[in-house]
């Protein structure tokens, strides 16, 4: 098990490293690599689920001077985020080779794409405050980079913001870490498990969180985002990024620190908030990418409610919602992608009737939306279930009321993107489907999307033995 820990870990890490040499020679191979290399870290990861069910944690630890350490444990969450990054990576990477292949910048573009993963699969795994640190800045310089792939003026200047937001979030989330340190002695988690930690090193450390997360109000950059390839703001808003930051809130204040319960309070009411601006916000906007990016900082606000909400019913709505999340969200990207691709405009005033001339992307379009709505039997209805029972169970009725407003404006928004989009007066273009990789992508999210909420009992059971392992 230590092995195949370490495989889910160096595969995409060190495998991202010889994608740009191997495309020196062979563009083809290297996409097969690419794949390759993120594809053994999903199959390594889920080689670990049958022994962290029965109650194993495989670790694995180098001893450093000063006291410190690099370690590497797998436990029920981690698990389970590796899982779900690595699976929908895979599908976006697939994506991709119809997408990129008539860009420059290639190499880069898969070796910060796979180097992307690599940094979540550490992330996930980490032991130490200081080596989780470190896979979090790995995550915002590939970010960085994937953002500003075109290089135009604008594309950079958007990938500096987001840069800039996460990574000074980040620092000041160092400084929490610090002075955890200055208290404990140590970095390590396992051995500051039921600490109580001073309120404002959990102040600092949630500001990290919430920037990388993009919670309201250091949201804006993730919107602004939207000037990248469409697989690369769906590796940010469905498969990494984003996720790191609730990961993070999860793995650090409900499986490993004790905090004052006014967090309990105060974080649901940031996610309340957060979610009804940025859902009234894509009721509004017209740029088809920046709708389903408010609707991503909207969803997330649904999880971090569900992880800080500090019962297991609210904990497993939000891990049952990362995974369809990750999925009906990188759906809707990528389907968002095929029809900029084809029709370069993100304008929805400027698209209509593409039912006729994209139907399976309409199709994978439409299942990805009802997961995310909430609708039944779709994945996203029993997670957002779960997460306003938790909130109910925790006697914050109100809370629970601004989320299903907020539910029903996601209904609201999605319902006007897809009727003007792809039911709309057909528009002057002649475009069609074309890439069977690229639809055969989103034809397998959105399938998927419904199959999670058919079999919900198979994630609904790894989510409530995270809960127990918590």
């Amino acid at each position: 098990m230590q092995a195949t820990l370490l495989v889910c870990i160096f595969s995409p890490l060190i495998g991202a490293c010889l994608l740009p040499l191997i495309g020196r020679r062979a563009p083809r191979v290297r996409n097969f690599f690419s794949l390759l290399f993120v594809f053994v870290a999903f199959v390594c990861a889920a080689a670990l689920l049958p022994a962290v069910l029965a109650g194993e944690k495989p670790l694995v630890r180098l001893a450093l001077p000063l006291g410190l350490s690099l370690g590497f444990q797998a436990d029920a969450l981690s698990v389970f985020m590796a899982m779900t990054s690595s699976l929908v990576a895979c599908v976006i990477l697939i994506y991709s080779f119809g997408y990129i292949k008539d860009y420059d910048n290639q190499n880069e573009y898969y070796f910060m794409a796979v180097l992307f993963i690599g940094a979540m699969m550490g992330l996930v795994f980490s032991t130490s405050l200081i080596l989780l640190y470190v896979f979090w800045e790995i995550s915002a310089i590939a970010c960085w980079r994937l953002i500003g792939f075109y290089r135009e003026e604008l594309t950079i200047v958007r990938a500096n913001k987001a840069y800039i937001v996460t990574v000074l979030g980040a620092l000041i989330m160092l400084v929490g870490f610090l002075g955890i340190w200055g208290q404990t002695g140590t970095f390590e988690l396992t051995a500051m498990r039921g600490v109580h930690v001073p309120s404002w090193c959990v102040a600092l450390i949630l500001f990290g969180i919430l920037s990388k997360s993009a919670t309201f109000p250091l949201h804006s950059w993730l919107p602004d985002a939207g000037v990248a390839p469409s697989p690369v703001t769906s590796l940010l808003h469905a498969a990494v990024l984003v996720k790191i930051g609730v990961y993070a809130y999860a793995r650090l204040f409900v499986a490993t620190f004790t905090v004052d319960p006014v967090f309990t309070h105060i974080v649901p009411i940031i996610a309340a908030v957060s979610a009804l601006i940025s859902a009234g916000c894509a009721m509004v906007e017209t740029d088809l990418k920046r709708i389903i990016a408010y609707s991503t900082i909207s969803q997330l606000a649904f999880i971090l409610l569900g992880v800080s909400i500090g019962n297991e019913t609210g904990l497993v709505g939000g891990m049952l919602y990362i995974l369809a999340h990750s999925v009906a969200k990188g759906g809707l990207f990528l389907c968002a992608g095929i029809a900029e691709h084809n029709l370069h405009t993100k304008d929805i005033n400027k698209m209509g009737g593409l039912y006729k001339r994209f139907p399976l992307t309409a199709v994978a379009f439409a299942l990805c939306s009802l997961s995310v709505m909430g609708v039944p039997p779709f994945s996203g209805f029993f997670a957002k279930y779960f997460v306003v029972q938790g909130a109910l169970a925790a006697n914050q009725p109100w809370i629970a009321g601004v989320f299903i407003l907020g539910a029903f404006m996601t209904v609201f928004y999605l319902s006007r993107v897809f009727f003007k989009v792809f039911l709309g007066p057909e528009t002057d273009h002649h475009a069609h489907e074309h890439s069977r990789g690229m639809v055969g992508s989103v034809v397998f999210l959105g399938i998927l999307a419904l199959a999670l909420g058919v079999f919900i009992s198979l994630p609904a059971e790894l989510a409530s033995r995270i809960w127990e392992v918590l």
